[in-house]
Formats: C-alpha cells, sequence, structure tokens
C-alpha cells in the first residue's frame, strides 16, 4: 500500500509538471544513498525519468562542483548546500531539506560489542580501544570535536585512522583496520561485515540535515524538482526510517 502511494504520488507529480521523460543527473553525498536509491527506483518506475547518480565523500563532492562538472541536483549536508549556494555553485533559494541522521558506533562483524550507553561508558571505551575510525565528512569532524570536549584528544589521536574521502568507516572495521569506527548511523547499518552497536549516548549526539540543491546552470531543474518533492512527500517517510534516517 505505502508503494503504491508513493508511485501514485509520483505520477502525479509528472502529470502535473514535466510531459517528457528526462534525465536527471545528481551528484551525492552517501549518507542517504539506501533509502535514496530505494526511493528513485520507485520514482523513476511511476515517472518515466532516469535518474544518474554519483555518489561519494563530500571533500570529492566539493571538487567535483569546483571543476565545474555539471549536474542537475546536488545532495550534502546542510550547510554544504548552503556553502555552494554562496559559491555561486547551486540556485539560491533551491535548498530543501531531505533526511537527517545521527553519528554511531560499530565493530567488526562478531566482534563483542563495548559499552556506549552513557558518557563515560564512551569515555572509557575509546581509551581502552586500540584503534578508532572516523570520516572526512561531517561525521568524522563531529567526533573530533567529541574527542575534545571528552577531554581525550591527545589520549585516542595516536588511535585515529581516516578514510579517504568517499570511503565508508565500515571498510576500516571490516577489514581489521580499525577496532571500532563512527559514522552516519545510515551508513553503518546495512555495511556487510560489521555491527551496528549504537549511537553516541545523550547530548553527544547532534543529528546531521542531508539537503538537496538545484545546480546552477543544471538542464533538467524541473524534472530535479519534481524529483526532490518525491523524495520529501509523506509517503516516502517509511523508507527513509527504514535505513537509518529520520525524515526532514
Amino acid at each position: 500500500m505505502k508503494t503504491a502511494t508513493i508511485l501514485a504520488a509520483a505520477s502525479a507529480l509528472l502529470l502535473s509538471g514535466m510531459a517528457e521523460a528526462a534525465e536527471i543527473k545528481v551528484l551525492s553525498t552517501q549518507a542517504t544513498q539506501e533509502a535514496y536509491a530505494e526511493l528513485v527506483a520507485q520514482f523513476e518506475k511511476a515517472t518515466g525519468h532516469k535518474v544518474t547518480t554519483v555518489f561519494t565523500g563530500t571533500l570529492n563532492v566539493q571538487k567535483r562542483l569546483a571543476d565545474g562538472e555539471a549536474y542537475d541536483l546536488i545532495i550534502m549536508a546542510g550547510p554544504a548546500i548552503d556553502e555552494q549556494i554562496k559559491l555561486g555553485k547551486a540556485v539560491a533559494g533551491s535548498r530543501v531539506d531531505l533526511a537527517k541522521s545521527g553519528t554511531g558506533l560499530a565493530v567488526r562483524k562478531g566482534a563483542a560489542k563495548p559499552d556506549i550507553s552513557s558518557v563515560d561508558a564512551l569515555k572509557k571505551t575509546l581509551l581502552t580501544v586500540k584503534s578508532i575510525g572516523y570520516s572526512t565528512g561531517p561525521s568524522g569532524l563531529y567526533m573530533l570535536a567529541v574527542f575534545e570536549r571528552l577531554g581525550i584528544a591527545d589520549q585516542v589521536k595516536g588511535k585515529l585512522k581516516q578514510t579517504p574521502s568517499g570511503v565508508f568507516v565500515g571498510t576500516l572495521i571490516a577489514n581489521g583496520d580499525a577496532e571500532v569506527g563512527f559514522q552516519q548511523i545510515s551508513e553503518l547499518v546495512h555495511f556487510a561485515g560489521i555491527d551496528y552497536v549504537g549511537p553516541l549516548p545523550g547530548d553527544l549526539q547532534r543529528m546531521t540535515m542531508f539537503s538537496a540543491g538545484i545546480r546552477s546552470g543544471a538542464k533538467q531543474a524541473d524534472a530535479a524538482k519534481a524529483l526532490v518533492k518525491f523524495l520529501t512527500a509523506p509517503a516516502a517517510a517509511p523508507v527513509i526510517r527504514k535505513h537509518g534516517l529520520e525524515p526532514a
């Protein structure tokens, strides 16, 4: 029933807006990838539009945009979309919030799950483990601030292993290169070879909003806007939640 509702909503969007099928080119960071992919498949089926998406890390997205690569839609953390608008790479006023995610911790599949149920427990775990994976994206930057806040930045500095842009922290964990790792929850819950432990405890948790923006000079701006409406429709919420995110 939910799928039928989503398809009906997409069909209505098509009939009320674009009459011709379009190819929409999207450049996106990876936190929303699983939910986005499921919803895009429904969107394509309902509308006849084709969506081609490049998924990569935040730094790589910024480089591609700076290099002038052509896309119709950009998906990144909200503040990063705002920055692209300031740089003239995205259309002013086009930011639409899609979904938000907290930061969580994972371990290698089958490994003992450390206690992170409280701030003190997390601090003890971080001081005990031999290696800690983190990303170059928003969650990685935030975790550096968390280590400072906990007063253990110097103690854990030698344990930190950062992934290159576009590489999931789950890769480090699954390969045994990091005993534990932090990333957006949506990037951990489905990753093969690891076990998701849980979110950052208490007020250490911070939600990151992921948003869409129309690329300056987009050839398929109207179709891209229809896609954004589809991704933010109420019927999309169950899919978003299923993949470790919360609707905007």
